[in-house]
C-alpha cells in the first residue's frame, strides 16, 4: 500500500464513522491561515484520545504540545463540565490561536492554555497542585519525549493513561542507521518506559494521512 491509500482510507473512515463538525474544521484552518506546521492529529485520532478520555471517564487532562488546540478540542469534549484541561505549548503565537479555537469551540472555560518551555512549565503545575490528571497526552518535542513522560508520570493518577504521539517516525525507530535528536528521543522514552515498574504499556504503527507512525499508550498501575 502507499501513502496515497492510507490517506484515502483515512478519509473514508471519517466520512463513514462521522468525526469532522464546523468547530474542528474551523480550527484546521485558522491554523493552516495562520502558518501553523501541518502536525496536527488525524480526525481518527483525534477521535480515539476523546474516546479514550471518555473511557476512563477523564475528570482532568494534560497536554504537552498544544500546536493550534486541534487535539485539546478533541479531550476536552469528552470533561464533564466541571473538568479541565490544560495544555502546554512553548510558541505565543500557536498558543494564541490555539486559544480562539477552543474559544470558538466553546471550550474556553474548561482549557487553559499554558505559554512556556514545558520542562520549565511542568514543575511549577506540580509546584501549584495542579492534577493528578487522568489522561496525559504527549505531542512536543521528541528529543524531550523522555522527561515529558517523568513529569506526565509524576503528576498522573493511579489507573490514568499517558499516551506519547510519533512513536514509530517512518519505522526510523527500529533502524539502527537513523540516529537523529528525535529518533534517539523516542528511543530513550521506550527505555524509560520499559524500566518503569509504575506502568504497564505497549505501542501501536498507525498509517494514515499522518503518514507511518504510532502511538505508545502507558496505564499508570494502582486504580482511582
Amino acid at each position: 500500500m502507499t501513502d496515497a491509500r492510507w490517506s484515502e482510507v483515512d478519509r473514508w473512515i471519517a466520512a463513514a464513522l462521522p468525526h469532522d463538525d464546523a468547530a474542528l474544521a474551523a480550527a484546521r484552518e485558522a491554523s493552516a491561515a495562520a502558518g501553523l506546521p501541518a502536525i496536527a492529529v488525524s480526525a481518527p485520532q483525534g477521535k480515539l484520545l476523546h474516546l479514550l478520555a471518555r473511557a476512563i471517564g477523564a475528570r482532568r487532562i494534560l497536554e504537552i504540545g498544544t500546536l493550534g488546540g486541534y487535539s485539546a478540542i478533541w479531550m476536552a469534549r469528552a470533561l464533564p463540565p466541571d473538568g479541565r484541561l490544560v495544555t502546554l505549548e512553548v510558541d505565543p503565537r500557536h498558543a494564541q490561536v490555539a486559544r480562539a479555537n477552543l474559544a470558538r469551540a466553546g471550550l474556553a472555560g474548561v482549557t487553559e492554555v499554558r505559554v512556556g518551555a514545558a520542562l520549565e512549565t511542568l514543575p511549577r503545575l506540580a509546584a501549584e497542585g495542579e492534577g493528578p490528571f487522568d489522561l496525559a497526552f504527549i505531542d512536543a518535542d521528541k528529543p524531550s519525549n523522555p522527561e515529558y513522560f517523568d513529569w506526565a508520570l509524576r503528576l498522573s493518577r493511579p489507573g490514568g493513561l499517558i499516551v506519547v504521539d510519533n512513536v514509530v517516525r517512518e519505522g526510523a525507530v527500529a533502524d539502527p542507521a537513523a540516529d537523529d535528536p528525535a529518533t534517539r528521543g523516542v528511543r530513550r522514552l521506550f527505555e524509560r518506559v520499559a524500566a518503569e515498574p509504575r506502568v504497564s504499556a505497549t505501542a501501536l504503527q498507525t498509517v494514515g494521512t499522518k503518514g507511518h507512525d504510532g502511538f505508545l499508550v502507558a496505564c499508570v498501575a494502582g486504580r482511582r
